[in-house]
C-alpha cells in the first residue's frame, strides 16, 4: 500500500484498504514492544476506519478547535487501533509509534490518556468511557448547544459493569442525541465468552429500554457501517451502534480464537499476518472538518460570599450551598447532584442556576463521570454527595486524575456526628480515599466562613479537590474577612507558655477548643491548630505550634485513625523531624445509631476524652503513643 488521496480513501476500497493499515499498525506496535491487545484493535479496525474517513469531525491540527468531534476509546485496551488512527491522520509518524509504544516515558502508553492532545481522558478501567461521554454530550446539548458529536467506542465484555448502563439510562433521560456508543460485540473476553455472547438482539432489547437506540449492523461491512454511522448521528434519540465482529478479524489464524487476549503476536505470525493484509502501508485521509466554534469571551465576575455572625450555629453543609450561589455568577460554574441536593444544599445553585445544574439521580459513579465530561469541555464542575456514597465512585475519582481534569467534590454528612442514621451513612474512610488520589486536594472546614472562603479558593484549584463538610450546626470561628490559603492552619486558641497543641478538623475543632478549657481549668495551657487544609498540609505551621509546646500534642478526628487527618499529621512532623509525645484519638470501634454527642462519646473523640488524653501525654513526656 502507498500514500493514497482522501477522495481513493472515502470509496470502499479506500477505506477497506484503511481498515487493513489499521491492523497491521495495530500488529506491528504491538508485536514491536512485546505486549498490548492486537486482537481487541482488529476485530473494531472496520468500525474505526469509516467512522474516521466519513463521519468523524476533526481538525487534528487544532486538538483544541472547540468544535471538533470526541471520540473516547471506553475499552481503552484497544490502543494500538487509536494510535493507528493518530498515524492515518497524519499527527504521529510510524517511526514514532513503532519506537515508543508502551516504552518508558513515552505519552503512547498501553492505555490512553490525554498525555496525547487527541485524547479527552484516560481509560482503561472498564466502564467509564461512556458514562463520560455523557457529561461531555450534556455541554454540547445544554451549555453551548453545538453540533459537535460524542462517539465512544466500548467493549462487550464492558457491557457487564453497571456504569455503562447507568450512561445509557442518563443518555436517554436527557435526550442525548449528540451521543453515538459504537459497541464492539466480538463475544470473547479476557478468559472466554462474554455474558451475551453474539446475541446483539438482547443486547438492543436492553438499550431500547434506557430509552436510546440501537442499531445493529454486522461490524466487517463496510457499506452497511457507512449507513449506521450516518443515521445515528442524524437521530433525535441518543444512539448504540451494535457491531457484531470477530475477535482476531484479518488473522485467519486467530479469528475467533480464545486464549490471545492482551497478547502480542509473536514475530513469525506477525509478519505472516501482515502480509496477508498487503503489507505495511501510509495511507493518509484529509479531516472531516468540523464547524467551527469560537472560544467564548466570558465576562468578568465578581463575587460576594455569604458572611456569617461570629458564634451563629450554621451547617459547613449549608455555607457550600450558599457559597455556590455566589459562584453562580462565573458562567463556567456547573454542579452535578446525585438526588441528595436538599442534603447536601446543592440545590441552592439549582434555585439560581436551574440550567447549569444537572441531577444524574441516584448514581454516584455517573456524577463523578459528568463532572469530568463537563471539565474536559472547559466547564468547572462540583459534584456533592453524602461522603460515604463517594466510596463507590472511587475508581472514577482514581483515573479522573490520571486524565489531569478538574473536578471538585464536596461530601456533606461525614463521621458519627452524622448521627441516628447509624454506620452506612457515616464517611469514616473519605479523607484516607481522597488523599490517596494523586495530586488531589482535601480540605475539611469547621465553621460556615472558612467553608465559603475554600469553597471559592476549589473554583480556581486544579486536579481532584474535595470538600468534607458535616450535618450539624456548629459556631461560626472566623469573621467573614479571614482568609484561608491552601496549604494552611489556623491558630484559634493560644498563648506565649502552652503546654500542649491540639489538632483537630471540622468537628473536632469546636471539640478541642471545649477540651483547651477544661484543661485550663487543671491550670494546663493548650494551643488550638485548625488543620482545615489536610492535603496539603501546613507543615511549616503545624511543626511550628507543636515545637512551642515542647512536642506534645493530640490529633483527633471523627474518622477511621488509618490514612486519615492523624497520619497526615503525625508523618508530616516525622518528616519535619520534629519529636513529639503524641495521642491520637479517632473512630476505631463500629459505630451504631445515637445522637451526635453519644456516638462521639462512644468513639473516645470528645472535649473530655481530648482533654484526659493532653493530660496523660503531658504527665508523661518521654512517652509516645
Amino acid at each position: 500500500m502507498s500514500t493514497e488521496s482522501i477522495s481513493v480513501l472515502r470509496s470502499r476500497r479506500g477505506i477497506a484498504d484503511l481498515a487493513s493499515q489499521l491492523r497491521v499498525d495495530s500488529i506491528r506496535m504491538s508485536t514491536q514492544a512485546g505486549s498490548g491487545h492486537p486482537t481487541s484493535s482488529l476485530s473494531a479496525a472496520d468500525l474505526m476506519a469509516v467512522l474516521l474517513a466519513s463521519h468523524l469531525r476533526m481538525d487534528w491540527d487544532d486538538p483544541l478547535e472547540r468544535g471538533n468531534d470526541h471520540l473516547i476509546f471506553s475499552k481503552g485496551h484497544a490502543s494500538p487501533l487509536l494510535y493507528a488512527m493518530f498515524k492515518a491522520a497524519g499527527v504521529v509518524t510510524d517511526e514514532e509509534l513503532m519506537a515508543q509504544y508502551r516504552r518508558i516515558n513515552s505519552p503512547w502508553m498501553g492505555h490512553p490518556t490525554p498525555a496525547l492532545p487527541w485524547v479527552d481522558v484516560a481509560t482503561g478501567s472498564l466502564g467509564q468511557g461512556l458514562p463520560i461521554g455523557v457529561g461531555i454530550a450534556l455541554a454540547g446539548r445544554f451549555l453551548e448547544r453545538a453540533d459537535y458529536h460524542t462517539w465512544v467506542l466500548c467493549g462487550d465484555s464492558e457491557m457487564a459493569e453497571g456504569s455503562m448502563w447507568e450512561a445509557l439510562d442518563k443518555a436517554g433521560h436527557f435526550g442525548l442525541s449528540n451521543l453515538t456508543a459504537i459497541v464492539d460485540v466480538n463475544q470473547l473476553g479476557m478468559r472466554g465468552p462474554t455474558a451475551l455472547g453474539w446475541d446483539v438482539c438482547q443486547y438492543a432489547a436492553r438499550v431500547r429500554a434506557f430509552g436510546c437506540r440501537p442499531f445493529v449492523v454486522d461490524g466487517h461491512d463496510l457499506d452497511s457501517i457507512d449507513c449506521v454511522l450516518r443515521n445515528a448521528r442524524d437521530d433525535d434519540l441518543p444512539t448504540v451502534v451494535l457491531a457484531r465482529t470477530i475477535k482476531g478479524r484479518g488473522v485467519a489464524e486467530l479469528e475467533d480464537l480464545d486464549g490471545w487476549h492482551g497478547k502480542p503476536l509473536p514475530p513469525d505470525l506477525a509478519g505472516r499476518a501482515v502480509e496477508a493484509l498487503g503489507g505495511v502501508g501510509d495511507l493518509r485521509i484529509d479531516p472531516n472538518p468540523p464547524r467551527h466554534m469560537p472560544t467564548p469571551i466570558l465576562p468578568a465576575t465578581h463575587l460576594v460570599l455569604p458572611t456569617y455572625a461570629e458564634g451563629e450555629p450554621i451547617a459547613t453543609r449549608t455555607a457550600y450551598g450558599q457559597a455556590l450561589v455566589a459562584l453562580g455568577s462565573d458562567p463556567r460554574v456547573v454542579v452535578v447532584d446525585a438526588e441528595v441536593g436538599n442534603s447536601t444544599q446543592a440545590e441552592l445553585f439549582q434555585k439560581t442556576q436551574p440550567d447549569r445544574y444537572f441531577d444524574v439521580f441516584t448514581a454516584e459513579q455517573q456524577m463523578i463521570a459528568a463532572a469530568v465530561g463537563l471539565s474536559v469541555r472547559g466547564y468547572v464542575p462540583f459534584a456533592a454527595t453524602f461522603a460515604a456514597f463517594l466510596t463507590r465512585a472511587h475508581d472514577f475519582i482514581r483515573m479522573a486524575a490520571i486524565s489531569e481534569v478538574d473536578i471538585r467534590l464536596a461530601g456533606s454528612h461525614a463521621g458519627v456526628e452524622v448521627g441516628p442514621d447509624g454506620s452506612s451513612q457515616m464517611a469514616l474512610e473519605d479523607l484516607a480515599m481522597m488523599r490517596s488520589v494523586h495530586g488531589s486536594t482535601v480540605l475539611y472546614p469547621s465553621d460556615a466562613t472558612s467553608t465559603a472562603s475554600l469553597t471559592r479558593t476549589m473554583r480556581r484549584l486544579s486536579g481532584i479537590s474535595y470538600l468534607r463538610t458535616t450535618r450539624g450546626a456548629y459556631p461560626v470561628l472566623y469573621p467573614s474577612t479571614e482568609r484561608f490559603p491552601v496549604p494552611g492552619s489556623k491558630v484559634i486558641r493560644a498563648s506565649v507558655s502552652d503546654d500542649i497543641t491540639l489538632i483537630g478538623a471540622g468537628v473536632t475543632v469546636h471539640n478541642c477548643l471545649d477540651a483547651a478549657r477544661l484543661l485550663a481549668r487543671d491550670g494546663l495551657r493548650a494551643r488550638v491548630i485548625d488543620a482545615y487544609s489536610i492535603k496539603p498540609l501546613d507543615t511549616q505551621g503545624i511543626a511550628k505550634a507543636v515545637t512551642a509546646t515542647a512536642g506534645d500534642v493530640v490529633v483527633v478526628e471523627d474518622h477511621h485513625p488509618q490514612g486519615g487527618l492523624g497520619e497526615a499529621v503525625l508523618a508530616a512532623l516525622a518528616d519535619a523531624r520534629v519529636m513529639v509525645q503524641s495521642r491520637h484519638l479517632a473512630v476505631r470501634n463500629l459505630p451504631g445509631s445515637g445522637t451526635p454527642d453519644e456516638l462521639m462519646r462512644e468513639a473516645g473523640i470528645t472535649a473530655v476524652d481530648i482533654a484526659a488524653a493532653a493530660t496523660a501525654v503531658h504527665a508523661a513526656p518521654t512517652q509516645s503513643t
